[in-house]
């Protein structure tokens, strides 16, 4: 073997899983994004840190650098239905981060000992005796071939490991929009918005940096045109929008059931999206990529004899937690749910403006 270990993927789940293997590991991290703080991908996300991410980095001893941090800090969310007309205010102690520095930042806690490739494609994951082969292509194109014992698949909603090695296992995949316009609003705001007749996922603006973010999740075959129709309607509830400065698109996996959560076998691991570890009623999965990289660290230190199993078993609550989500989900995309929810004014905190 080449490496004991081969991670594909260096999203939240794949850095902090290369940063807390132990150095006895000979590891390598493949990653198609370039290492640059301006140009390739950049995440179609929020930036929201929300309480599950923040614990996570309380046990794993990390402090946010302020220079990822943006402004305003907002401690709302503004919850939109356009079906009910209803607006409700939701307290929320988000924080709020540049999603790009955020993943740059992570990459750069990897320790020197792991070997990483930026601007690498992950083109075939083939079994081999006690072991893997894997090849990929180069920033110059060039085809290659390694070997390695563990492979884990940090590689997002459309993980290459997920559907080459575990084709049966499919789970339903969104297009994740997203664009930034100058911020017009006179009061910055977060929001989220329901409309049944735009996609049964849901909307979301952020206030950042002078920027207003507007995106949101929908069906594949339909989802630019129903991004610019719910762009129309909301231009009638006060959203100011102009011309946009950059679109972000990307897919997003939905979970719908519990045999959605995959977690890997025969020395294979999946973590983060990848696994189908995101909030079906947020989409929120950096708490979740950090969770199961930090489990199945821990798993792989130990030099547990059945790694797959164990994984499989410390990753219940972790699964357990996720579909109590695609359960609040449906209620929250259900129209007739979730008028009663809102109308209850559970958790609603009213606004006052001083004129």
């Amino acid at each position: 073997m080449n490496y004991d270990i081969a991670i594909i993927g260096l999203g939240p789940a794949g850095c902090t899983l290369a940063r807390l293997l132990s150095p006895s590991f000979k590891v390598i991290a493949l990653d198609t994004k370039l290492q640059t703080e301006d140009e390739g991908f950049h995440k179609p996300c929020g930036g929201l840190l929300v309480d599950d991410a923040q614990r996570s980095f309380v046990r794993q001893n990390l402090n946010l650098p302020a220079d990822i941090l943006t402004d305003p800090q907002i401690f709302s969310v503004k919850t939109y239905d356009l079906q009910t007309k209803l607006i409700r205010n939701y307290q929320r102690s988000y924080v709020s981060f540049d999603r790009h520095k955020f993943d740059l930042w992570l990459k750069s806690l990897i320790p020197s000992k792991v070997t990483i490739l930026h601007n690498t494609l992950c083109k075939e994951v083939r079994r081999i005796i006690d072991g893997y082969q894997i090849t990929y292509i180069d920033e110059n194109k060039t085809e290659h071939n390694i070997t390695t014992q563990y492979v884990v698949g940090a590689d997002g909603a459309n993980s290459l490991v997920r559907r080459m090695r575990y084709p049966q296992h499919t789970i339903r995949q969104y297009v994740a929009i997203q664009q930034w316009f100058t911020d017009l609003h006179p009061n910055p705001f977060n929001s989220c918005i329901f409309d049944n007749e735009s996609t049964n996922c849901y909307a979301w603006s952020i206030s950042k940096d002078g920027y207003f973010i507007f995106g949101g999740s929908f069906p594949k075959k339909i989802a630019n045109e129903k991004f610019e129709q719910l762009k129309e309607k909301l231009a009638t509830q006060g959203f100011i929008f102009g011309k946009p400065l950059k679109t972000e698109k990307c897919l997003v996996v939905y979970p719908n059931r519990f045999g959605d959560f995959h977690t890997g076998n025969e020395n294979i691991f999946l973590i983060g999206e990848a696994a189908g570890f995101i909030s079906a009623s947020s989409l929120e999965g950096i708490s979740y990529a950090l969770d199961s990289a930090e489990i199945l660290s821990k798993i792989l230190n130990s030099g547990n004899p059945n790694p797959n199993k164990c994984y499989y078993q410390r990753t219940i609550p972790l699964r357990l937690k996720l579909y109590s989500k695609i359960v609040k989900a449906k209620l929250l995309t259900t129209p007739l749910w979730r008028k009663l929810i809102m109308k209850s004014k559970v958790q609603y905190i009213e606004q006052y403006w001083i004129t």
